[in-house]
């Protein structure tokens, strides 16, 4: 996490705070132990549930050695900040800032978000930091991040999440020859962050703030979003739909199953077993894990069968079916009148003060893939106030319509397939905006995403794989008459 706008002041404290929580810790500034007394902290697990396993986080509980090492911790004590080696920060942002950690003696590390309670209740933050830990709790997604645990310290409210060592996309992009990708590699990151864009638009989760400090890069060389305190939660309808119909509504998730083609699942089991929080009413005869991969659950039972099928006709009938219907689950009621985001990525509606709802989402992903591409963003100006009267009213402008450089010539600047789906998404209009009905399938379908497997994509290699993480050696014990300061933390 980079960015935000948290001043010098404030992460200062914040760092004298992970200090001053063991006033007798005389080691060095990368071994500070920043418990206060694990009596006084609380430990509570990512997924609320009161035990770590594939119940809980399917895609990391199983093969993370992050989980093992602290389910293994747990089962002798409460998990609290001494556990943990800082070794230093990672960035700041406008409500906490993010350490790199080793949990001791286990050669697992993790990111740390620490956030002062105090900062964070005299400047009225308390419920953002309350809706970001609340909705990583929820997620379980390959492109999102894994909430390890949080942890309730007397002055810090902690967020144990996992490390990636490969930086974030900015960094990654000012290292391209000419600080910016070809297609290929904006293609590859843009189709990862438009998977992690549908999966939290079907939880009901509007992100807000997508910009390329925000999309980090795994070990593997695949992305994660991260940063949810500007996110909006609100309602989600999912409907099924048939797209022979020109995408005309078959059911949606009150309707009568008796409706169901033979041979097929019923709606509300598909839907309930694809997008729904456990919480939701419609699943609370149904109430399995929140997972970006479907299960249906209408084969799932031990004892059930596959439908029979009189004759191969009735069988590949039902299948091209089920191959016409399409998920939609767009929060399309989603309203808010917050003015959050940063200038350069702000979308028209929330500029203007109208209102704004799920297509900021999409609007922000034009954005981000202009920039992937040109190396900045399309309507930024001198100063703030210039970038957001752009923003409004400046129409949007390639830089090599009108002064070809040499990789526009030899074909190997931004395709025109890469700009067309620029322009659908940069539409000021939000209800005209491209999916801004439809959700992430419109955009799936585009061009630009042409020979993307997208129920594959993470067995795809990426463009860029980062060095090997070399773990950082512990540094010696410093003098016993030395005690650690907020300038030795800064140090680091």
């Amino acid at each position: 996490m980079t960015g935000g706008g948290v001043s010098e002041s404030e992460s200062t404290d914040t760092d004298q705070q992970l200090v001053d929580l063991d006033p007798s810790c005389h080691s060095s500034p990368a071994d500070i132990n920043w418990s206060s007394g694990s009596s006084s902290s609380c430990d509570t697990f990512a997924a609320g549930s009161g035990n770590v396993g594939s119940s809980s986080k399917p895609h990391k509980a199983n093969n993370d050695a992050g989980w093992e090492a602290i389910r293994s911790l747990r089962a002798e004590a409460p998990l609290s900040l001494s556990h943990f080696r800082v070794i230093h920060k990672l960035g700041s942002g406008d409500i906490g800032s993010v350490y790199l950690a080793e949990l001791k003696g286990t050669e697992c590390y993790f990111a740390i978000k620490a956030m002062d309670k105090k900062a964070l209740t005299s400047r009225n933050k308390l419920m953002r930091a309350e809706t970001e830990r609340e909705i990583l709790e929820t997620l379980d997604h390959p492109f999102l991040p894994t909430l390890y645990a949080h942890l309730d310290e007397p002055q810090l409210s902690c967020l144990v999440m996992e490390f990636c060592p490969g930086g974030d996309l900015h960094v990654l992009r000012q290292r391209q020859p000419g600080k910016r990708f070809r297609d290929h590699a904006a293609r590859f990151y843009a189709s990862e962050v438009l998977l992690a864009l549908e999966y939290l638009h079907m939880l009901g989760i509007v992100y807000r703030d997508l910009k390329p400090e925000n999309v980090l890069v795994r070990e593997d060389g695949h992305i994660m979003l991260t940063d949810f305190d500007l996110s909006l939660k609100c309602i989600v309808h999912p409907t099924l739909l048939q797209k022979s119909r020109g995408l005309e509504s078959l059911f949606d998730i009150d309707s009568d199953d008796r409706a169901t083609p033979p041979g097929m699942p019923t709606p509300s089991s598909i839907i309930q077993s694809y997008v729904l929080p456990c919480g939701h009413p419609s699943r609370q005869n149904n109430p399995t894990t929140v997972s970006c991969l479907p299960v249906f659950h209408h084969f799932a039972k031990k004892k059930s069968k596959p439908p029979k099928f009189h004759s191969l006709r009735h069988a590949e009938s039902s299948a091209s079916a089920a191959s016409n219907l399409q998920l939609l689950a767009e929060p399309t009621d989603a309203r808010s009148m917050s003015f959050v985001g940063t200038h350069e990525y702000l979308a028209p509606e929330i500029i203007a003060g109208d209102g704004h709802g799920n297509a900021v989402d999409w609007w922000t992903l034009g954005i981000f893939i202009f920039e992937l591409l040109y190396g900045r963003t399309p309507f930024r100006g001198p100063d703030n106030d210039k970038t957001l009267a752009n923003v409004v009213a400046q129409a949007l402008h390639f830089p090599d319509d009108d002064d070809e450089d040499d990789e526009t010539v030899l074909g190997l600047g931004p395709s025109a397939a890469a700009k067309d789906l620029i322009r659908g998404l940069l539409v000021k209009d939000p209800s005209r905006r491209m999916a801004s009905s439809r959700g992430a399938s419109e955009i799936k379908q585009h061009a630009f995403f042409r020979g993307i497997n997208w129920a594959l994509i993470r067995c795809s290699i990426p463009p860029h794989i980062p060095s090997p993480f070399v773990p950082p050696r512990p540094p010696p014990p410093s003098p016993p008459d030395k005690r650690p300061t907020s300038g030795d933390f800064e140090d680091f």
